[in-house]
Parts: structure tokens; C-alpha cells; sequence
């Protein structure tokens, strides 16, 4: 399955997605698959989250917690789920406010792996 097909796959089978895209740190998309009626653009959501995710990285790093997994990000219009691929990549999952938060981190905790192999 392409990587555009497997963002399609989990954008498609979550309530209330939005989009996703697969980001570097360097806030450079490697794919992404966003539905036509989006109001707002993904992709860039995702770039600005890149430079967020360096600081959070760091971050835990310097605090010895373990590596960092998932974020989660709430405003009063979205959701966006991160989910880290490999120490290069993560995943950006966008919902609407009201969509299926918890099936979106399932569905991106199953693809995750999948994607690492691929980009190894």
C-alpha cells in the first residue's frame, strides 16, 4: 500500500477526518492526503507543528522521560494527532472538533510501524 493510500485509509475510517500528512523534522511533507472540504490547510498545520515537535523532543531528552510517542492538540475548531514514525518522520492526523479522537490514535498507533519499515 502507498503512503498515500494508508493516509487515505486512516483519514477515511476515522469520524471527522480531516487530513494527514507523513512530515519531517525539517517540516518537509513526504505525502499526504487531505479531503476536498477542509477549511484550513493541513499540510501547513503539520510544518508548523515540525518546529513544536523539535522543542518537545528536546525536551524530553533533556528530562530523561523516555521517547517521545503521541501528542495531542486541541483548539476550539480541531484536533490534530501526532504520532511519531522514527527520529526523521511523524504523522499528523487532523479531526474535526468533534471527530473520533480515540479511533485516531488506534489507527495511527497500527500504521505507525508500517510506515517506519517503509522509510527505514
Amino acid at each position: 500500500m502507498s503512503f498515500r493510500e494508508t493516509l487515505r485509509d486512516v483519514v477515511e475510517n476515522v469520524g471527522g477526518g480531516m487530513g494527514a500528512v507523513i512530515m519531517g523534522y525539517d517540516g518537509i511533507a513526504i505525502e499526504e492526503y487531505i479531503k476536498a472540504d477542509t477549511p484550513f490547510d493541513v499540510q501547513l498545520l503539520a510544518v508548523e507543528y515540525a518546529t513544536l515537535l523539535k522543542e518537545i523532543k528536546r525536551t524530553v531528552e533533556v528530562l530523561k522521560t523516555g521517547e517521545m510517542e503521541e501528542i495531542g492538540i486541541t483548539t476550539g475548531f480541531s484536533r490534530a494527532i501526532v504520532r511519531v514514525i522514527n527520529d526523521d518522520f511523524f504523522l499528523v492526523l487532523a479531526l474535526d472538533r468533534d471527530g473520533n479522537y480515540g479511533k485516531g490514535r488506534y489507527l495511527l498507533k497500527r500504521v505507525a510501524p508500517k510506515l517506519q519499515e517503509e522509510l527505514s
